[in-house]
């Protein structure tokens, strides 16, 4: 088995804090996710997390105009600049300070950023593709000069179209204008008036026009004009021009106060979102209201508008909510939010195309792990929703709850059809199902007992008695024989329920059972207790066959509580979670610890180990502590500064005394990191970990498609046939073919290739171009006459990307059946002509050692060129097959072309 897994994809989190961001063609979203980036494909329904990770969460991300350059900044001012294109680290840059503000100039040349109260303006990193004059080599950042005149923590920064100036909101109640160069007769202007902090400044598309919108709701218009007051008096007007207020409007939304807004002056939208989970669409300047609506629960942190100005995107924090509005059909986009609460377990579709997390919030999503959202939510459950599991077969789903029940989900139409409960009120902590789907038990923390219903009719059919603690761990085997239940008694049991007599057999084991996992064969069990121990038993004898000492492994991390260092701590030695592979060769164990283990059942040993998570505003994920941050109140990381903010809205503590889950308005600081639930896919290409910071996604073919050609403009008809004949290289020839996408040049290099080269040319081929030379091979087989050379290009592509096709099967299931269409077709074709000629080949064959005369010779050719197909007689005469006749005679072939 493979082991080289790394981290491909991260679901369950959609938005956390900061700003997000539109590409420039408004297709892609970025979105910072705790210390990384995601981007969402809203045109093809996809998304992907770039695959850097900061050291504290992303605060702050800029792209540039081309929109091949990101600059990611984290909340201690640590920067990363990121190919976009390649997914590449460039350099890593510190502002040395917190950045509050980040924005870049139209022109792409510049940016600047907002540190506190200070601005600051650097040069853009140069690079081939950004068509800046002078050096093309990369250069570190350059600052171009900065400013200090704020008073107070500056909140927006916008340039305008010309990038010669930008405009600064800051919190001291104020904007500014500044420059980026000494511009002649201009100095930097302050506009005040505000009685609140400003959110946001804007200039009109003539930029005659300045807009500002101040945290109490009021948007102040400004015009360079002169005092209308003084419009009689004869005065020189030069001297008394500057920016003025022409008119005051007002959001009036009762107690909710202005959280965020966005303009957008092509279209003169003005877009702003409440406190209240209100956001309102108006027309500048004259201020008329186009709609408004409520898309959340809680207030609004963030909003922009792509480049076209028909969508609109919305990020909530408290919720974990990204939600794109296209305003003029008033319809969604886009809408994912993830889990509130953190995740307690997870399970793969048995068709691997979709994961189902569950968590104390009491919801259960569902996750396409293709395109990375959501498809659907199940709100049933009234509590934390501990279990999961899918049946072997069919698309059907079962959770257990600690509100007493257990529900089955047909996930074909998306709906609760079965509700299991027992007869006093439990609270349900695992669960395990028939591989048949017709049984399913669950255990309990409050009872020592575990309860087997019937699927089909709900009834509750028995309940096992015998363990003397708190149920624990459930599982069926695989073949369906046997229910292994751990507890914490100390013992796991092996129950045989399909019985007359339901007999169990116990395990005695050295502590507490944590969780129980059964080999894909039926005949070994894992079990982890809370020693840190792994224990391998085997099903028939119920005897230990090995086992592994997991406390070294899994401890690492020390939280921000603990009074004793990351190696003496107990919390974090051992395994909460383990599961086997596809084949049975390895073990996946996971903690409450930063690191999830890989190890080999046949040797014992540690394989892999995977960090979860290099977050620091995450608790146990340093192996040290600071003892700068240790103050005579406790760690500087829990002290609760609500009280001294500075607005009054956050000063006010809503949460309820005692709650601390499933309160919306809980505060929640330095989470702890670990993982309540591993699981690998039905194929054995990827894995997937529930963490803190969400669905984790660890696969082996996580590398990017990524076309070399892409990028050269060089490539035409001319340069490809070059290629093909000149410097007979096969490969790229039918590739710079394929990026041509010319259908003439595609067949004509195609059929130049020689067949006994086929199987090099396909094994070095691009994985980005395999589904379109699929299609094109399936078509040539259909069409041409070429059907031994085609069903060799088909051979080719299975034995050489057939573990590519099988784990993207859902992107070429199309393809697929387009060769299996052709083939099926081809091999009827095939058979008809042999059942029409059978008698006709047995005649010949009875007549090879006798003279034929030219009747029965020209009899036996128009036999022959009726039993041939149409496609192959097209344009044949008799003369011809006579030729070829002949031909045959003096001992040469000739093909038909």
């Amino acid at each position: 088995m493979k082991t080289d897994f790394k981290f491909s994809n991260l679901l369950g989190t959609v938005y956390c804090r900061g700003n997000l961001l539109f590409s420039p063609d408004g297709t892609h979203l970025f979105s910072p996710v705790g210390n990384r980036v995601t981007v969402f494909n809203l045109v093809d329904n996809k998304s992907y997390t770039l695959p850097f990770a900061h050291r504290k969460n992303v605060s702050r991300i800029g792209l540039t105009p081309q929109g091949n350059l990101l600059l990611s900044v984290d909340e201690d001012g640590q920067a990363i600049l990121t190919s976009v294109p390649r997914r590449v680290v460039l350099y890593h840059f510190s502002f040395r300070a917190s950045v509050t503000a980040l924005s870049f100039s139209p022109s792409g040349r510049h940016f600047a950023v907002g540190l506190g109260r200070k601005i600051e303006v650097w040069h853009v990193p140069s690079t081939p593709d950004s068509n800046t004059e002078g050096d093309l080599e990369f250069a570190p950042f350059v600052r171009h000069h900065q400013h200090a005149q704020h008073f107070d923590d500056v909140r927006h920064i916008e340039w305008s179209s010309d990038s010669r100036f930008f405009l600064s909101a800051s919190k001291d109640l104020t904007a500014r204008i500044w420059s980026l160069n000494a511009e002649e007769g201009f100095t930097p202007t302050v506009l005040s008036g505000h009685r609140q902090g400003v959110v946001g400044a804007w200039f009109s598309k003539d930029q005659e026009t300045i807009y500002t919108v101040s945290k109490d709701g009021a948007v102040f218009d400004w015009k360079y004009t002169s005092n209308p007051n003084d419009a009689d008096e004869m005065q020189d007007e030069d001297e008394d021009m500057r920016w003025r207020i022409v008119n005051r409007h007002y959001f009036m939304q009762n107690s909710a106060t202005l959280r965020c807004a966005a303009f957008h002056p092509e279209s003169n939208l003005l877009v702003a979102g409440f406190s209240n989970g209100l956001f309102g669409l108006y027309e500048m300047p004259d201020f008329n209201m186009i709609h408004t609506l409520s898309i959340s629960q809680n207030e609004i942190d963030f909003v922009t508008i792509n480049k076209s100005g028909e969508w609109l995107a919305f990020g909530a924090s408290k919720l974990g909510q990204l939600l794109v509005w296209e305003w003029q059909s008033e319809s969604y986009i886009l809408k994912q939010q993830g889990h509130f609460d953190s995740m307690n377990a997870l399970e793969y579709a048995p068709d691997g195309q979709r994961i189902v997390t569950t968590a104390d919030d009491g919801k259960i999503k569902v996750w396409d792990v293709e395109s990375g959202f959501c498809i659907v939510t199940f709100t049933e459950h009234t509590s934390g929703v501990t279990a999961c599991e899918f049946a072997k077969k069919g698309s059907v789903l079962f959770t257990a709850s600690l509100d007493g029940s257990v529900r089955a989900w047909d996930l074909i139409r998306y709906r609760n059809f079965r509700t299991f409960t027992a007869a006093e009120r439990l609270s349900f902590s695992c669960l395990a199902v028939d591989p048949s789907g017709e049984v399913v038990a669950a255990g309990s923390v409050d009872s020592f007992d575990i309860h087997i219903w019937s699927v089909q009719t709900g009834q509750l059919l028995d309940r096992l008695s015998g363990h003397e603690g708190p149920v624990s761990s459930l599982a069926f085997a695989p073949n369906g024989g046997l229910l292994v239940s751990g507890s914490w008694d100390r013992t796991a049991r092996i129950w045989s329920i399909f019985d007359r007599t339901q007999t169990s057999e116990p395990l005695q084991l050295q502590s507490d059972i944590l969780d129980i996992a059964f080999r894909p064969d039926s005949l070994q069990i894992a079990i982890s207790t809370i020693d840190g121990q792994l224990s391998f038993w085997a099903v028939s004898e119920a005897e230990q066959v090995s086992g592994v000492d997991g406390r070294r492994d899994v401890s690492g991390g020390r939280k921000i509580t603990d009074r004793r260092t990351a190696a003496n701590v107990s919390g974090t030695k051992s395994f909460s979670t383990i599961r086997y592979s596809t084949d049975g060769s390895c073990l996946l164990a996971g903690g409450n610890s930063k690191y999830i283990c890989l190890y080999s059942v046949t040797t014992m040993v540690l394989v892999k180990k995977f960090t979860v998570s290099v977050n620091l505003s995450l608790s146990g994920t340093q192996e040290f502590l600071n003892s700068r941050l240790l103050t005579e109140a406790g760690p500087a990381g829990l002290l609760d500064e609500q009280g001294e903010a500075s607005d009054l809205e956050d000063r006010i503590d809503r949460s309820l005394p005692g709650s601390k889950r499933g309160d919306p308005s809980a505060r929640r600081r330095m989470a702890e990191v670990r993982v309540n639930g591993v699981a690998f896919s039905p194929n054995g290409t990827a894995f997937c970990a529930a963490s803190t910071e969400g669905l984790l996604i660890y696969s082996l073919d996580s590398t990017v498609q990524f076309d070399p050609f892409d990028l050269n403009m060089e490539i035409t008809p001319a340069s490809t046939l070059a290629v093909l004949q000149q410097e007979k290289d096969y490969l790229k020839a039918l590739v710079m073919a394929f990026r041509l996408n010319e259908a003439g040049l595609i067949q004509r290099v195609f059929q130049a290739i020689p067949y006994t080269d086929i199987g090099l040319v396909v094994e070095n081929f691009p994985t980005v171009y395999v589904s379109r030379l699929l299609r094109y091979v399936a078509a040539q087989t259909e069409q041409s006459p070429h059907v031994e050379f085609c069903l060799l290009w088909i051979k080719a592509l299975v034995d050489k990307h057939g573990a590519w096709l099988s784990a993207n099967r859902s992107k070429v299931d199309v393809e697929l059946r387009v060769v299996a269409r052709a083939v099926s077709k081809m091999r009827d074709e095939i058979r008809r002509l042999a059942d029409e000629n059978v008698y006709m080949v047995d005649y010949l064959l009875s007549q090879a050692n006798e003279k034929q005369s030219p009747a029965l010779l020209l009899t036996s050719d128009a036999a022959v060129l009726k039993a041939l197909p149409s496609s192959d007689t097209k344009g044949l005469s008799m003369d011809d097959l006579m030729e070829d006749k002949a031909a045959e005679s003096e001992g040469e072939w000739i093909g038909l072309e």
